[in-house]
């Protein structure tokens, strides 16, 4: 399987083409390249997307022309650049997860049994990343609470409280922090006034969101053009 990196120069990108050139999942680098992926002319397999949503036009154009399987493992896209992902999703096949990691999807399920069990409980969420992360809250503390919500669709969300009031009952509250060089920590607060649950996930190391976006390219490549997400890939 042959994987061109798109955002190649970046931290994600690096840690991808470490575990490619070490083979792990018999897959080989392609190439790797920065923004412009027009640069590259040599044949690939998958395409994974570790690089930045500004460069979601010109990567979705070029998948589609190529008819190469597509990895998003970028998060922060604008309503504009999600649809041109949906409608690439009509021509080839397409994977896209705000975390590429198996434990989030686990914490996702946990949640899931853990609000449907406690209808009334309060819930918040505090997701912790590096200095350098620039989109805020993180794609995967909105993923943990759309993934909620669906359970429970009467709550709002109030991303950072703010302000001089009481906490509404409905709210699901969402808090980022950004400081030092932490991969990755996303915790969920499930609270009555009797018992309070707590269910978090932290990432020790890149790796492992390199190593979930490589499975989902092995996946993605046996796909006929569609969008699919880490639900269809652990199913």
């Amino acid at each position: 399987m042959r994987i061109l990196v798109h955002g190649s120069a970046g931290r994600m990108g690096q840690e991808l083409i470490k575990i490619i050139e070490n083979g792990y999942r018999n897959s080989t680098l392609a190439g790797g390249v920065g923004r412009n992926i027009n640069e590259f002319e040599s044949e690939a397999d998958c395409i994974i997307d570790f690089s930045n949503h500004e460069s979601t036009g010109n990567l979705v154009a070029y998948a589609v022309n190529k008819k190469l399987p597509l990895v998003v493992a970028t998060t922060g896209h604008n309503v504009e650049e999600l649809q041109i992902i949906a409608d690439a999703a009509t021509q080839i096949p397409v994977f896209m997860a705000a975390n590429m990691s198996l434990g989030i999807a686990l914490l996702i399920e946990l949640a899931r049994k853990t609000v449907t069990m406690m209808p009334d409980a309060e819930i918040e969420i505090v997701e912790r990343h590096h200095n350098r992360k620039l989109d805020a809250p993180s794609g995967t503390a909105l993923l943990l609470a759309d993934e909620i919500k669906d359970v429970r669709n009467d709550l709002v969300y109030n991303l950072g409280r703010r302000g001089h009031k009481k906490r509404e009952k409905n709210e699901i509250g969402i808090h980022a922090i950004r400081m030092g060089n932490i991969v990755g920590d996303h915790e969920i607060i499930v609270g009555t006034d009797s018992q309070t649950i707590t269910l978090r996930h932290e990432a020790h190391s890149r790796a492992l969101f390199a190593e979930g976006a490589v499975a989902a390219a092995e996946f993605l490549i046996k796909q006929d053009a569609g969008m699919y997400t880490m639900k269809d890939m652990l199913g």
